[in-house]
This record gives C-alpha cells, sequence and structure tokens, in this order.
C-alpha cells in the first residue's frame, strides 16, 4: 500500500561543515535554515567543524544539505559538506546545543571590521549602543585576536571577563538575533570601557575620555590608541608639525605613514581611487590599500615624503569613527619602537611608547594575539598582498598537494611562518625582524597559539638556508630531535606563488625571482634569479650577472655606492658629472674604490634589487636609503608617467649594455622619469626574452614571478601583459605577499613534497 501525505518517509541525516563556521553566525543559520524546511535536530560547534542533525522528508534534507552551503552567512567559508544517514529520532524541535570539544579541526575568522547593520545602530541615537565602541554582532568585530582557544565560545576568549548584563544575555541565547551566540557582544552595561591616561591628569573614563583624546589631536598631540590587534600611534595627518614630531620620535627616516581616511569620500580627496581600490579600501578586510596621491593632496609631506603612493586604510572599528568626530584624515601607524613588534598590552604601552606618546587611549578588553594592520594594492585589477595580517590571518591557504604536519619559520625580514597539515597551510600574522629580542618573543607565543588553533603538530621544521637566519637558530634550537629542513631562498618565493595558485602541473616554471637578498646555494648574494623548478627542486638558468655589495648592509643603505659597484663591473669610469658620483664625499670615492679593488668586506650579488638602487642614483632620484627599497619605490614613481616603448637593450646576464645606456641618457641630460620608463622596460623586455628562449629549448610555457621587486606595481603590471600576450601562463601573487613574508607558504610547499616522496 502506497505511503499517503500523513505517512512521509522520514530521514535523517548528521551532516559536518568545514571551514570558517565558528565566530560568523552560523548555528542560527543553520537553525533557521532547519525551522524553514520543517526539520528538526540540532546543531553544536565541535573541533571538527559545525555538526548539525537534520530529521524530515528526504527531499528537505537534500535541500538542506545544498544550501548548507550556497547560502552560508556573509563571513562563513563552507569548505566541505559530509553528509551521513543515521537512524530516525523522530521530534518535531530543533535545537542549538553547546559546543562540544575533542580532537578535530576547525579554521578560526580572522578580525573584520564593523558591519553596516551595526553602524546603523551605533549612529542611532534611540538605540542602547548608541555610540557605544565596541559594538559587535556575529557579523563583524574581532575575531582572532581574542580567540584563547577551541571551540571559539566566549569563556575561550578575551570577553570571558566580562559577563553578559540581562539584555545582552537575552540577544545572545536568541537564535533569531543578529547576536546570537557572538561571542564578542557586549553593551555599555556589561563592556569593556575606554580610558584616557597622560601624565598630567588622573585617567578618564567612556565619553570623557573620548572627547580629551580628540582635543589632544586637534591640539597636535600624538596619541597610543589601541585597536583591535594592538596600538597605534596617532595625530592629526594635516599638521606637519604633528607629523615631524612622530617621524622623528619614532626614528622612522623618509618611510612612509600610513593614514586612516574618515570615509570613502575624504580618502578621494588625498588619491587617485578606482573602483577596484574602492572595492578594497571598503570590503571587510579592510587593509591598507597604496594608492597614487594626488599632487594637491590634504596632508603633510611629512606622511610621505618622496613618496608617489600613500597608504590609505578606512576606520574599520566603532573607536575609530569617533575619533573622526574632529578631524578628516589621520596618521595610523603601528605603535611600537621602530624594528620592534607592535605593542598589544596596556601596561607595556605605558613602557615602550612612553617616549613617542603623549596620551594612551586605551580599554579593557584584552588583546590575546598581535596583528598588524595589513597591506594591499591593486595591479592590474587584481589584489596584490603586501602584508597578509588584520583581516586575512588566520584563514588558511589551499594546498595543490597534501603536506606532511609542518612549521615553516620563514625568513628574518617581514617573518611571518606557516603552519601545514593535508591540504591546508596557516600563515601566521605579521610578526615582524627577526633582529629583536621582543620579535622573538612575539614569533614563540604566535606560533604556540596558531598551533592550539589549527591543531598541527609539526613533525617537521623548515627553514631558509641562510646559516645566519635567526628564524634558522630558532627552529634548529626548538626542534627536539625533528628534522629541520632548508630550503633555499628563492625556490621558495616560487613554491609560495605556485602553491597559492594550486599549481600541481607535470612540468617545471620559467621562475623569475628578483629580490634584494637572498642566500644562494654557492653563498653569493642572489636575487636577479631565472630558475626552472618544481616543488622537488630547480635549475638555475640564468642570472644578472655578479658585481660586488661593498659592505653588506652599508651598500644596501646607499645606492650610490651600488651605483658605482656596478659602473666598475661594467668598466665603465666614475665619470665626476654623474649624480652618484657627485653624492660621495673624495674620502668615501677613495675608500670605496679601494674596497672594490682589493675586494674588501664584499660579497658577490646578482641582486635585481641593487641593480635597481644603482639606476636609482645613477638617474640622480636617491642616494642614500632612510628605509627599505626606498630607491626603487621613488624610481618607480617618476618611471610611471612614461611609456615603456623605448627600453634599454641588455641580456639578464650582462648588464654592461644597460648601464651603459643609462649613463649615456644621464650625461645627456634626459629627465630620470625617462631613464626609469626605459629601466623597467628594458627588464620586461629581458625577460621576454628569456621566457622565449627557455620555451624553444625546453618546451615550458607557465611564468612564475615572485620576490620583492614584483611588489612594484609598473613591473609587475608590464611584466604580466608582455608575457601573456607572447603566450605564457602567469602565476604571479594574489593570495600572499611576493616578499619575504610568503617565504614560509614556499618552504613549507617544498618540503611537503620532499616528505611525500613525489618527483
Amino acid at each position: 500500500m502506497g505511503a499517503t501525505t500523513d505517512q512521509v518517509v522520514r530521514v535523517r541525516a548528521r551532516i559536518t561543515v568545514s571551514g570558517v563556521v565558528q565566530g560568523v553566525g552560523f548555528r542560527p543559520f543553520v537553525y533557521a535554515l532547519a525551522r524553514e524546511l520543517g526539520l528538526s535536530g540540532q546543531v553544536t560547534n565541535t573541533p571538527a567543524g559545525v555538526i548539525a542533525e537534520v530529521e524530515g522528508s528526504a527531499g528537505s534534507v537534500a535541500t538542506f544539505a545544498r544550501r548548507i552551503a550556497s547560502d552560508a552567512p556573509p563571513l562563513a567559508v563552507v569548505e566541505t559538506v559530509d553528509e551521513v544517514r543515521v537512524a530516525s529520532c523522530g521530534g518535531t524541535e530543533f535545537h542549538i546545543l553547546d559546543s562540544a570539544g575533542g580532537a578535530g579541526r576547525t579554521l578560526v575568522s580572522p578580525d573584520v571590521a564593523t558591519c553596516n547593520d551595526c553602524l546603523a545602530e551605533f549612529d542611532d541615537p534611540a538605540d542602547r549602543r548608541y555610540r557605544h565602541p565596541f559594538i559587535t554582532c556575529t557579523n563583524c568585530g574581532p575575531r582572532f585576536t581574542i580567540i584563547t582557544g577551541l571551540p571559539y565560545d566566549r569563556p575561550a576568549t578575551t570577553m570571558a571577563g566580562f559577563p553578559l548584563c540581562a539584555d545582552c544575555a537575552r540577544e545572545y541565547a536568541d537564535p533569531g538575533d543578529r547576536r546570537f551566540h557572538a561571542q564578542p557582544i557586549a553593551c555599555p552595561a556589561c563592556g569593556p570601557r575606554l580610558s584616557l591616561t597622560t601624565s598630567a591628569t588622573d585617567p578618564q573614563y567612556g565619553e570623557e575620555a573620548l572627547a580629551g583624546a580628540r582635543r589632544l589631536l586637534g591640539s597636535g598631540a600624538i596619541l597610543a590608541v589601541k585597536g583591535l590587534g594592538g596600538f597605534h600611534l596617532v595625530c592629526d595627518a594635516t599638521d606637519e608639525a604633528a607629523v615631524t614630531t612622530l617621524r622623528k620620535r619614532k626614528d622612522r627616516g623618509d618611510k612612509p605613514f600610513a593614514v586612516m581616511a574618515a570615509d570613502l569620500a575624504t580618502a578621494r580627496r588625498i588619491a587617485e581611487i578606482d573602483e577596484t581600490e574602492a572595492a578594497l579600501l571598503t570590503g571587510h578586510r579592510r587593509p591598507i590599500v597604496l594608492l597614487r596621491r594626488l599632487s594637491a593632496a590634504g596632508v603633510a609631506k611629512a606622511v610621505a615624503p618622496g613618496n608617489p603612493d600613500l597608504g590609505v586604510m578606512l576606520p574599520y572599528t566603532p573607536l575609530h569613527r569617533l575619533l573622526f568626530e574632529d578631524a578628516s584624515v589621520l596618521v595610523m601607524t603601528s605603535g611600537n619602537v621602530s624594528g620592534e613588534p607592535i605593542v598589544s598590552s596596556d601596561e607595556e604601552a605605558l613602557i615602550r611608547l612612553a617616549p613617542l606618546a603623549d596620551a594612551w587611549l586605551g580599554h579593557d578588553r584584552p588583546i590575546h594575539v598581535p596583528c598588524d594592520d595589513s597591506v594591499a594594492r591593486i595591479v592590474a585589477g587584481d589584489e596584490l598582498p603586501i602584508r597578509r595580517s588584520r583581516g586575512y590571518a588566520p584563514f588558511p591557504v589551499a594546498l595543490p598537494s597534501p603536506v606532511r604536519a609542518a612549521l615553516a619559520v620563514g625568513g628574518d625580514l617581514k617573518n611571518t611562518f606557516c603552519l601545514g597539515e593535508g591540504r591546508y597551510a596557516w600563515l601566521s600574522a605579521h610578526v615582524g625582524d627577526m633582529d629583536d629580542l621582543a620579535t622573538l618573543t612575539a614569533f614563540e607565543k604566535a606560533e604556540r597559539h596558531l598551533e592550539n588553533l589549527t591543531g598541527v603538530g609539526p613533525e617537521i621544521l623548515v627553514t631558509d638556508k641562510h646559516p645566519a637566519y635567526r628564524s634558522r637558530q630558532w627552529a634548529e634550537l626548538h626542534a627536539d630531535g625533528r628534522p629541520v629542513l632548508g630550503v633555499q631562498h628563492h625556490h621558495a618565493h616560487l613554491a609560495s606563488v605556485m602553491a597559492e595558485h594550486g599549481y600541481d602541473g607535470d612540468e617545471k616554471v620559467i621562475g623569475f625571482a628578483f629580490d634584494g637578498t637572498g642566500y644562494g646555494d654557492d653563498g653569493a648574494v642572489w636575487g636577479g634569479e631565472v630558475l626552472l623548478a618544481d616543488y622537488d627542486g630547480f635549475e638555475r638558468y640564468a642570472h644578472l650577472g655578479y658585481v660586488s655589495l661593498p659592505g653588506g648592509d652599508a651598500g644596501v643603505r646607499n645606492p650610490c655606492r651600488m651605483a658605482l659597484s656596478h659602473l666598475t663591473a661594467a668598466g665603465l669610469p666614475w665619470d665626476p658629472r654623474l649624480p652618484a658620483v657627485q653624492a660621495c664625499s673624495e674620502e668615501e670615492l677613495a675608500l670605496l674604490r679601494t674596497q672594490l679593488e682589493r675586494n674588501l668586506a664584499c660579497a658577490p650579488t646578482s641582486s635585481m634589487g641593487r641593480l635597481f638602487d644603482a639606476v636609482s642614483s645613477l638617474a640622480g632620484v636617491c642616494h642614500r636609503a632612510g628605509y627599505e627599497a626606498q630607491a626603487a619605490i621613488e624610481l618607480e614613481g617618476l618611471a610611471a608617467g612614461h611609456a615603456l616603448d623605448q627600453p634599454y637593450e641588455f641580456t639578464l646576464s650582462d648588464p654592461a649594455p644597460l648601464l651603459t645606456a643609462v649613463v649615456r641618457d644621464v650625461l645627456d641630460g634626459v629627465d630620470p622619469g625617462v631613464v626609469g620608463a626605459r629601466f623597467h622596460g628594458g627588464i620586461v623586455a629581458a625577460m621576454v626574452r628569456t621566457a622565449d628562449l627557455v620555451r624553444s629549448r625546453r618546451g615550458l610555457t607557465t611564468v612564475a614571478l615572485s620576490g620583492g621587486v614584483f611588489v612594484n606595481r609598473l613591473l609587475l603590471a608590464a611584466s604580466t601583459r608582455a608575457l601573456s600576450s607572447a603566450g605564457f601562463t602567469v602565476l604571479r601573487h594574489r593570495l600572499v605577499p611576493p616578499t619575504d613574508a610568503g617565504l614560509a607558504l614556499g618552504q613549507l610547499a617544498v618540503a611537503g613534497r620532499v616528505h611525500h616522496g613525489r618527483s
């Protein structure tokens, strides 16, 4: 006898959802979806992800399994949906259960900007969270920086010390509310509170603290302001004296400051912004975006002296919005002494930032893990990460093939590390330069925390091959009997861009690895490399001809010295009319000549970064670098206004013809921007010729671009376009930085492949 409508066959399924599914409103979404489809059952958080058991008609259960991925909340990222049938239990209700412990793995959401729903309440005088500096819900606010353990519930966050008031507790327990199980929620009655500390007065709190902070900013003071992942040093970006004071106090040299604009309209008044850049600025990640500054930009010259770009971000916390009631653009730079990690605790800020700040605007919600602002730019319509931190970390990168549980410790500059197992690689937030004890301490704390969140217990450690890198020394010291594998620096760069693209092709890539410094297998300083590479190894097919790097770091800090070294290597005279020669005193010239002739304290280098330095100085653009890549950045800025259609002719292995042409143009009075454009065009042309030669000889058709030189928007866009037009598939960075901040992913991909015995 057939079933009637009263006798529909019921089925029950257990559905496990993995990905970023905790702290993003996933359980209330599941609850609402099950109720809509008339399903009974339950849902809970576990370390393996969200597990829902649903019971009802077969059609409704199938619809539920499909929509749980397609209709997920905006901040959720569903990686897998696994369904198994289980015995029916009956019942008519659907319940949200408390989180369950146990083994497994889930993905933690990064911190994200305040959502529009919260901002509407924030601006509503009738709302109980009107002007609340810590307003948040399941769709926004802090996540990664406040999580102390998993599953992600309030007791496992730094909000554990703030008991919910009756109103917040009701919202927290209501599956139909936007704040259901939103762990950071609070209100003025039960949440954190602002405090303003100065040396002259007793602390102020709440609105009084906020008003005091705005008055100080208006009077030219420098404030230490506590954000999501640490303190910022803040001053009025239109106040030349205030910005200059901050620059001196922070020992910043000419390195640019980032600024925060009140809104997108304000940002458009200080920088050129296309629609792709606008989308990045206003998205939930809110990185600092490098934009072309307008010539009449309403910011102090001291914000970014000599730099063609401005690093701009928009407010991403309620507190930021409150600061802009009396300001339009604020300098918003990391709260640290130059070279040290960002300060994240109130007590530490009062000590470490005392020489830098006039007052401290803090609050009593602890930051468990420091997390600096991310930095990105748009190149040819696509995002190029430069620092992958707040808003991005710790979201993982999917790997093209599984890896053994491993920790890759990255490099010593712009350090990030990477944990990986199976098909996932988790990159840390930005740690910093490893030449400071405070950075090493921050590295260790962040590494322990990421291990706890991911559940990865590294069986191997992976490092750069540089014998003096502190990151390598740390790995060897903490190996505890585990293997420590070294990966060549530029091989790791190329493996990084291959891995983020999921490249698992049978053929090697033609890899252009261009940067400033990397330890070579022959002990030289590499950096202008053409490697034919896969994950298992590489062939050094070509490289820039070696020149002497005089004095190591001294040569890097003085582009004029690299210019003279390149002239010497090319057999060209030090013509006293050249700007690079004029930039040196007679004593410096004599010492440098002796140094190069006798090869004293000189290391051979094939660095493309140092070639950029040399050409910048020869053209009269930058002779002394106050920050990393200053000479190249300023040369790029001047070249950007000119066509690249008259390139200098040279081969990568012999830059002498290029240098001869540069000297000729400079002595003929050619504009430095034109020299820069011809130089950029020459590099692009040399890359295409080299790739064509490899294709004709080896049949390879995929090109990979990595290394810090490819932060250069002009070079990256032009080389990508030219190589694509020549019929090559081009892999360029879109998920992780091309700089040393992306090294750890490549180290992991190489070491993991080796340990799986792939060939």
